[in-house]
């Protein structure tokens, strides 16, 4: 797309009184810092640091000069922000956004959103020219349940919500379970060796699962290099007779999330089992281990995300293991 294209859709610098480009390096700090005022009002369980923007930036599959986007008020100071996500052979678009808690309430996140949405009719219509799979273009945006403001905005937008997500805590003080797996199976601490092993065990075990892509190898590092990661506190279970990786789990912790929360968590980002090791008691295994590793290393709580209606039966294994819901969040979903 031509920067004269990207021109063309911005939001109006008149109506929102900011003006608007894609985000660039030079715009790290300022842009963080937005995200980061945004979540000491609204107070989400999750944000985007410094370092997953960096991510952002060096995306090949979705370059910033035409996926993201930068409202900077009259000192230059960032005050709205959005961009969209697409792997090319892809289903849909995702989306993340926020504005400021100063400059909402001005029809900011409505430009924002409907600037989103051309961006991605575009990237739909550019990924079928290039000969990837042509495919009705749709965007999605996760919001959380006690974010009603977004969710009147999405509402208001045509967006309904299409899943529901529950995070759930397991709290690590008293017993903790103690789950043996099968015999030929092994627990190791993840480590370079496993990386791409571990991806493509990712690939295999989510193709089940509801709005899961494959991860590629630029996808994957993003993934391992996330700037909360914590690889000591993550482990993988390998099949001794063959070296394949059954099952994993990955491990993010972020110490400022302490002081935010209230409660040190080790938080698995992602568990999965392959088809084939299934019914084995690998994920029940998994989940005892990081409980483990999250008490020895001075954590209070064991936490993950799953989706309500997981194929797997995830949420009864976390029920059964311990886990409580805690909060809510759902993904809302347009056709464009």
């Amino acid at each position: 797309m031509t920067s004269d294209a990207v021109s063309r859709c911005l939001p109006d610098a008149g109506t929102t009184g900011l003006r608007w480009r894609p985000a660039t390096t030079e715009d790290l700090d300022g842009w963080a810092g937005l995200i980061a005022r945004t979540a000491a009002v609204e107070r989400p369980v999750w944000y985007e640091k410094r370092g997953d923007l960096v991510h952002v930036l060096e995306s090949t599959k979705n370059p910033p000069q035409t996926n993201t986007l930068l409202g900077l008020d009259a000192t230059g100071v960032p005050r709205a922000y959005g961009r969209i996500t697409k792997n090319p052979d892809g289903d849909k678009a995702t989306g993340m956004a926020c504005v400021d808690p100063q400059w909402q309430q001005r029809g900011i996140g409505s430009a924002v959103l409907k600037w989103q949405e051309e961006q991605a009719r575009r990237r739909f219509e550019t990924d079928a020219a290039s000969g990837h799979r042509p495919t009705p273009p749709r965007l999605r945006i996760q919001t959380e349940e006690q974010h009603e403001h977004q969710a009147e905005l999405l509402k208001g937008h045509g967006y309904g919500a299409v899943r529901w997500f529950n995070e759930m805590h397991r709290p690590l003080a008293g017993q903790l379970p103690d789950v043996l797996l099968p015999d030929g199976l092994e627990l190791r601490t993840l480590d370079a060796s496993l990386f791409e092993s571990v991806r493509l065990a990712h690939n295999d075990a989510f193709r089940d699962h509801w709005g899961s892509e494959p991860r590629d190898e630029e996808s994957w590092r993003f993934t391992l290099e996330e700037p909360t990661g914590r690889h000591d506190l993550s482990a993988v279970v390998i099949d001794a007779s063959s070296g394949s990786v059954a099952g994993y789990q990955l491990t993010s912790h972020d110490p400022q999330s302490a002081s935010e929360r209230g409660f040190r968590e080790g938080y698995t980002e992602l568990l999965g089992v392959r088809r084939a090791y299934r019914g084995r008691g690998v994920a029940q295994a998994l989940l005892a281990d990081a409980m483990r590793r999250y008490s020895q290393a001075g954590m209070d709580v064991a936490s993950l995300d799953v989706d309500s209606a997981n194929p797997t039966g995830a949420l009864q294994l976390y029920l059964g293991m311990g886990y409580a819901p805690v909060n809510r969040s759902m993904t809302w979903e347009k056709m464009l």
